[in-house]
Parts: structure tokens; sequence; C-alpha cells
């Protein structure tokens, strides 16, 4: 365990955030910009307007008109997990890397905290015009479901290109289980290593199992410390337009203490930090949620 490798887990952890996975196909449609990030912030220019637009002008010299954009930093989120003993007992007696098998569930809890938090950025916080949250025709999710999104993107003029719909599992299953979706019984699953399941009426489809929760009467977003009440709560599909979202990915850290610098317990203690965020570019015209109507 001499220096626990620091720098291997530290890259093997960065690794895991650049490749794609099955369960979070949606999140890897997601322009990533890490370049941009700057000491775990990221920093946008806010346009500061538009020029004014003279017709049939005859007034000289023309004005001078300024757009003063402005810099808006961003700071990442901070995702910790808890520290996880490791004593020299264990490293002893077992017969498999109990180390890198602890290291490896860091990362994964990380991972599901990250897309758990990405989707929640990007599904909308309540109903709205701009964002609307909207229930099913009926108590289970149907095609025509999907319907009501794609009238909703069209009269937006969402590109087509870039579409994506996030279902839930159990809307998953009421598709699965429906006799009008057919075809996305056939497509279920036919993408194994972009996690997509299918494209119908022009989206993107993923399955993912966090995504967030809508109180059942005023549609709105249930935050991820509230204890879901299923009497009045819904789980929702979330549909985004890929081109008005983004994400970045800042640094990773990995904490450790040797188990030889600890004489009372004999121990290792190993943790990660990792710094990442997932937001809208553009909060109106470009996402929406839908709940069963029951």
């Amino acid at each position: 365990m001499a220096g626990i490798l620091k720098e291997i887990w530290t890259g093997e952890m960065i690794k895991a955030f650049r490749e794609p996975k099955e369960n979070k196909g949606w999140y890897d449609r997601i322009r990533s910009f890490d370049q941009y990030v700057d000491n775990d912030v990221i920093h946008f220019t806010e346009l500061g307007g538009d020029p004014d637009v003279l017709v049939n002008n005859t007034t000289y010299p023309l004005g001078i008109q300024t757009l003063a954009d402005t810099d808006k930093p961003v700071s990442l989120d901070k995702f910790d997990t808890t520290a996880t003993p490791v004593t020299d007992d264990e490293l002893h007696a077992i017969s498999y890397d109990k180390m890198a098998s602890v290291l490896e569930r860091h990362k994964e809890a990380i991972e599901a905290k990250v897309l758990e938090k990405a989707i929640h950025a990007i599904a909308p916080d309540q109903n709205s015009a701009d964002t609307p949250v909207v229930k099913a025709e009926s108590s289970m999710f149907q095609p025509q479901d999907i319907l009501t999104l794609k009238r909703q993107f069209d009269a937006w003029k969402v590109p087509r290109e870039g579409r994506i719909l996030v279902l839930s599992p159990d809307h998953v299953n009421d598709l699965l289980a429906s006799n009008q979706s057919a075809m996305f019984k056939e497509q279920y699953n036919i993408n194994q290593t972009e996690g997509r399941v299918a494209r119908l009426y022009g989206f993107d489809i993923y399955e993912f199992g966090s995504t967030p929760y809508y109180t059942k009467t005023a549609l709105k977003e249930v935050d991820l410390t509230t204890e879901i009440n299923a009497d009045t709560h819904r789980q929702a599909s979330v549909a985004f337009y890929a081109g008005r979202m983004m994400k970045a990915n800042g640094s990773v850290q990995f904490y450790a203490s040797e188990a030889d610098k600890d004489p009372l317990y004999h121990r290792n203690l190993v943790n990660f930090r990792k710094w990442g965020i997932c937001l809208p570019l553009n909060s109106a015209k470009c996402r929406m949620a839908i709940i069963n109507n029951d």
C-alpha cells in the first residue's frame, strides 16, 4: 500500500467520466465544457444585448451604442464520498483485491450522484409556459404522450437533431405493456453502447431510474433530499434539447491515509472528491417533464 497509488486511482476516476456507459447515454449527448473550467469554476460570457437597427435612417452621424458583455463565473458542484476503512487484517485475509473493489464502488457512487443531480438540473423546476410539466392522458404512459412532447417541441421550433427523452422505468414498462407500442417493443434496448432504447417521434429515448419526482397537484419538482410520498409525488420522464445543455468536469482528488500511520486501528481510509456540473445554457423553451395522470 506504499503511496496507495494515488495518481493511478485519480486517473482511473477521471477516465470513468470520459467513457460512455449504458446508464448515461443521455448524459453523453450533452456538450462538454471541460476546457473552460479553471480552478473548478467555469466562466460564461453574458451578452449585453443586441444593437438597435435603424430603418430608413436620415440622421447622421449614426449613434454609438455600447454592448457591455460581462463575465459570469459559475462554481462547479462538489461531490464527496464518505471515507471507507480497509484494515490490514482484511487485506491479509481475503483472496480478492479489496482496495480495488472499494475504490470502484466510490467511483460508481459519485457517478450515480452526478447523473442524478444532472437530470434534476435539466428538468423544469415547476410548471410554467416556458418549462411545462404536463400530465399524461391517463394513468399509464402511452405513445400519444410522447406526441404531446413532440407537439410542444415543434411549436418551440426546437431542432429535430438533439431531442432527448429520458424515460422513468415505470414509463418504459407502461410502453412495453401497451398494445399501441409495437415499434417501441421492437427497438427496446437496441443500442447497448449508447444506452439508447429507441428513437420514436423524433426523440432519442433513454431509460434512467433516477429521474425527478413532482408533486401531483402543484407540478413542482421534489428536492433531492425530500422523502418521496407515493400518495402525493409522481416520477417524471424528462424531455430536453441537448444543444441547450452543458456539462463540465473539474478536478478529482483521491484522499487516503495509510494503515502504517494508524497505530490504533491499523486501517487505511480512502475517499474521493470530484467537481462537476450540468445545467441548461438556456432554461426556456427547451425542456419539459411529464407525469402519469392518476
